[in-house]
């Protein structure tokens, strides 16, 4: 992986920060690529929390115009916008909460990337919108599905088809950021809020996150299998069931009278 999309983790809190500050960290096919890895090294690692930014003036541009206009139509819908949904996805469904730090303009993309967070924290200088139609293409990396259930109907029309920007204040009024400070102040504002999650019950948090994901219609039949499953395999009758297989015997799982 490219250091365009560095990782660390350190004191249970990762960090997960873009890093193409000359591009604005406009993301290209080989980040989106490296932000769905990072996602599955976040899950295997120690971390409680993830904190999301962004290096230099902006938090993210969102897809690297230069990449995605050279795609051929077909290609566009097939790799671009799949494997953007794919990376998104494994950010938004991350099994710890994510907060995102908007110290710089999150604009298309970077908003999308933004709502795949739990909590979103602005500096209060920056602006974030939906310019995609103003270019003759759609917010395609859920900007009209996730960001709809995230931010609602209304504010997402108003971005994706007036054209709205919003300041850090409006977009605290209608619910796009959970947190407005001060210029230079969001990412120990981050940190205060990483400690308060860190503070809580580690399993009682990742249970609550995915159904609140689920009553989100974020991966309900992931949400429902993967207790389910959880329950199941806590049970006497899956160490009997092993039992069985390996000595080749059926199993004797007992009967309720």
């Amino acid at each position: 992986m490219s250091e365009r999309i560095r990782l660390t983790v350190e004191n249970r809190v990762a960090h997960l920060r873009l890093n193409r500050p000359e591009k604005l960290n406009a993301l290209d096919a080989n980040m989106i690529d490296d932000l769905a890895a990072r996602c599955r090294q976040i899950e295997r690692s120690s971390a409680g929390v993830v904190i999301l930014s962004g290096e230099g003036k902006a938090f993210c541009a969102g897809g690297d115009i230069e990449a995605w206009s050279a795609e051929r139509a077909e290609d566009f819908g097939r790799h671009w916008l799949r494997d953007g949904h794919v990376a998104f996805d494994a950010l938004a469904r991350l099994t710890v909460p994510v907060i995102a730090v908007l110290d710089g303009h999150a604009l298309g993309g970077g908003l999308e990337l933004a709502a795949c967070a739990d909590l979103r924290i602005a500096e209060a200088q920056i602006k974030v919108g939906q310019p995609e139609t103003g270019l003759g293409i759609i917010p395609g990396w859920s900007g009209t599905q996730r960001a709809v259930r995230r931010f609602g109907a209304q504010a997402v029309r108003r971005m994706a088809v007036l054209g709205e920007v919003f300041s850090a204040d409006d977009a605290l009024a209608l619910g796009i950021v959970d947190q407005v400070v001060e210029t230079g102040t969001a990412m120990a504002a981050a940190h205060a809020a990483a400690m308060q999650v860190l503070q809580r019950g580690s399993r009682a948090t990742e249970l609550a996150k995915m159904m609140i994901n689920a009553a989100e219609g974020e991966e309900r039949e992931r949400v429902i299998e993967a207790l389910a499953g959880a329950l199941a395999a806590g049970t006497e009758e899956l160490a009997e069931g092993l039992a069985a297989f390996r000595e080749k015997r059926p199993p004797n799982f007992g009967k309720k009278t």
